[in-house]
């Protein structure tokens, strides 16, 4: 790192796992140089002074759909994905998993290549691809179009292990109703981050697909089955093993706070929940409907919902998913947490992604006492000011 050191100074700072107050991130040439006691600040540093709040890791989103009037299903190329990593990006989600539904074959392939190109020619924020689907369970199919949900082939099975080498990361739900163990255990073995998704599958069949390599769990409590007195269920085995983590839509309207809290304080580690927003189009924008899959999908009174009434994606950012949480009595640092280091750690284990520290991007956000976004950076780069 070299040129002059930035130091953003008068906010509490959250390194990933602790909020340090009376400290100061330094910014250098894009990188985080370090955080320091204010007492400790290099001589000639260029101070930036903030009123109160926290200064926080960028969010990392491991399901997003779609945002700034775009859904990836509709058009999985890089177009679409440059447009959803910058509208996410100015809502604080500096990283991202791009997220395709179930779809027919072919946009599994078109997405794939999109991302790899996207990648290639750096588009910000971009960290690899979430398929989730179309190797689901009918019963539990939610928002999906259940006429595309069926089972994993060979082919399929080939084309999945050849992306997980040529992108970085690759994240697959997925249902025991149709993938075998046995094909978990190759996708695993090949690099694919495999979750539990859209089944009704039983605690037994849970405990044996983790056996073979699944990790995480998507969207804890919806489109799966739940905890009961005689069968755990998908909730069950998410909370007890601690092999597996889990992804959480905390917009309030998927999962209630105080099932929310019951969860927390059951969960086994190492494993941990994790907020994502399963955002869909309309994220960053005004707009009040949009299509999936040819069907129609309204937004009205913080919902996303199909004409049924069926719940499609969430109308949400990590920035508000945070604050519901702290609203419902989770503690700050653990909300934050649940937005950068905890989904980073699905997406590396053992990396730095979602934690300020030296030598990390410095990809940070300003929050208000009471969560509320203020300023978003990107590689030290101010993108956003709300």
């Amino acid at each position: 790192m070299s040129g002059q050191i930035t130091g953003y100074a008068g906010a509490a700072v959250f390194d990933g796992h602790n909020l340090l107050d009376a400290h100061v991130l330094l910014v250098q040439g894009g990188m985080v140089a370090g955080i320091v006691a204010q007492a400790d600040v290099p001589a000639g540093t260029d101070i930036r002074w903030l009123d109160g709040g926290i200064l926080a890791p960028g969010f990392v989103d491991l399901q997003v759909n779609g945002g700034g009037g775009m859904m990836f299903n509709t058009d999985p190329s890089v177009a679409t994905l440059r447009v959803m990593a910058a509208a996410h990006g100015r809502l604080g989600a500096t990283t991202i998993l791009p997220t395709l539904i179930t779809d027919h074959p072919e946009m599994t392939r078109a997405a794939i290549g999109a991302v790899q190109d996207a990648v290639t020619g750096g588009v910000a924020g971009i960290a690899g691809l979430h398929l989730e689907g179309p190797h689901l369970a009918v019963s539990r199919k939610g928002a999906h179009d259940g006429a595309l949900i069926r089972a994993m082939d060979a082919q399929d099975l080939e084309i999945l292990c050849a992306a997980a080498q040529t992108l970085p990361v690759l994240k697959v739900t997925l249902a025991p109703e149709n993938v075998t163990f046995a094909q978990m255990r190759v996708l695993a073995s090949a690099g694919v981050i495999l979750s539990l998704g859209h089944t009704d599958a039983g605690y037994d069949n849970c405990v044996a697909a983790a056996d073979a390599g699944v990790v995480c769990v998507t969207h804890l409590f919806n489109a799966m089955s739940q905890l009961g007195s005689r069968e755990p269920g998908v909730v069950g085995a998410a909370l007890k093993d601690g092999r597996l983590s889990a992804g959480l839509i905390g917009d309030l309207v998927h999962v209630h706070g105080g099932t929310i809290r019951l969860a927390l304080a059951a969960k086994q580690g190492p494993g941990r929940i994790f907020l994502v927003s399963d955002a869909m189009a309309v994220a960053g924008t005004n707009d009040m409907s949009f299509t999936l899959n040819g069907r129609k999908i309204t937004r009205r009174d913080g919902r996303l919902t199909l004409d049924d009434g069926t719940l499609a994606g969430a109308d949400l950012d990590l920035a508000t998913a945070v604050g519901n949480l702290c609203a419902t009595g989770v503690e700050p640092a653990q909300a934050l947490a649940m937005a950068t280091t905890y989904p980073g750690e699905v997406l590396a284990p053992g990396g730095n992604t979602g934690k300020l520290c030296q030598g990390t991007a410095a990809d940070f956000v300003h929050l208000s006492d009471t969560m509320e976004l203020r300023t978003v950076w990107r590689a030290g780069l101010e993108v956003a000011r709300i």
